[in-house]
């Protein structure tokens, strides 16, 4: 059987990526910080035997030598996902907080499967449109080839840090496999804004993924004096997202390639108008109907051609992303 690698697998995309795996028949170790967190993967999927499905403790993913362990296995790991990036609520010094960690998180798996893991054959890293996206001149067409042009001095800005750590990671990781040349070969996964149903058994409302944030605050009336303004207008389903990733093991002609992987551009007010249409028990607490949108009447167009020609996707329409966002906020309790 063919086996491998997810970190970071109590994640918000890694919870979806775990069940495509088992669903395409992989052998499934998942990297967790915690026993409870294992567990709970464990017992969220009664049917399944150990011997598809399991889990490996990395408590800190950015320490030295963190996953020499875990990617160590018998019988071996045939691929690898990379989820997990580092967890931090406090970012004081964005260098030792959120920079180095991200860096150290990536390059680290890298060492630690070229060094312990001969056998694998594909590592794919969770990157983000954050390392695609130049927030000061948009060119005319987003795809693969942009790259965010962000400088480190620039990421010491506490806003700018998030995207600096993206970019910086992948960078780093494409650097490893140029310089090392490993016995492996690289893809990564590029989204934007991530919606989609909540797994239950991970999550709370309050730890819910930050993309789900905002249907969250409109489920829960906080948009309801005011729409909160949009900011990023690009987004994709985790389903998507997931199914992205699994893609990158299985087709060949993924090694060596970025995937901008995003279903199209929204709007909060659009997010507004279809829990209207599909959740009316939840009018009274939206903002009433003809509350204007903030998207802009001129904005860069986006190319996502690659994703569905080499990993097959077929993206999910955003009504039907929202509403069963909505339908997994409502269950948990709100």
């Amino acid at each position: 059987m063919v086996k491998v690698l997810l970190t970071g697998g109590s994640g918000f995309i890694a919870a979806h990526i775990v069940d495509i795996l088992l669903q395409h028949g992989f052998d499934t170790v998942v990297t967790v910080r915690s026993e409870e967190k294992g567990k709970r993967i464990i017992e969220a999927h009664p049917d399944v035997s150990k011997e598809k499905l399991s889990y490996v403790i990395v408590e800190d993913v950015a320490k030295d030598g963190a996953f020499d362990e875990a990617v160590k296995s018998n019988p071996p790991f045939d691929f690898v996902l990379h989820t997990a990036s580092p967890f931090h609520f406090n970012v004081q010094d964005p260098v030792k907080d959120f920079l180095d960690p991200a860096i150290k998180g990536t390059t680290g798996i890298l060492k630690a499967i070229k060094a312990y893991a001969p056998t694998v054959k594909r590592v794919v890293i969770t990157s983000s449109f954050a390392a695609i996206v130049n927030g000061k001149q948009h060119p005319k067409v987003y795809s693969e080839k942009e790259w965010n042009p962000l400088t480190w001095e620039e990421a010491m800005d506490h806003s700018s840090v998030y995207r600096g750590s993206k970019t910086f990671a992948e960078k780093a990781a494409w650097t490893f496999i140029e310089k090392e040349k490993p016995n492996f070969d690289l893809a990564t996964i590029n989204p934007p804004l991530v919606f989609g149903p909540i797994v239950h058994y991970l999550n709370s409302l309050e730890a819910i993924n930050t993309s789900n944030q905002r249907i969250r605050n409109i489920v829960q009336g906080e948009m309801k004096e005011k729409l909160a303004p949009t900011g990023n207008f690009l987004w994709v389903d985790v389903r998507d997202v997931a199914l992205a990733h699994v893609r990158a093991i299985e087709v060949p002609e993924a090694g060596g390639e970025r995937f901008f992987v995003t279903a199209g551009f929204f709007s909060n007010k659009e997010l507004v108008d279809i829990a209207r249409e599909t959740h009316p028990q939840l009018e009274s607490k939206l903002p009433s109907a003809d509350t204007p949108s903030d998207f802009p009447e001129h904005i860069y167009e986006i190319d996502n051609t690659k994703s569905q020609k080499v990993l097959g996707l077929k993206y999910r329409p955003l009504k039907q992303t929202v509403s069963d966002a909505i339908d997994s906020i409502l269950a948990v309790g709100v």
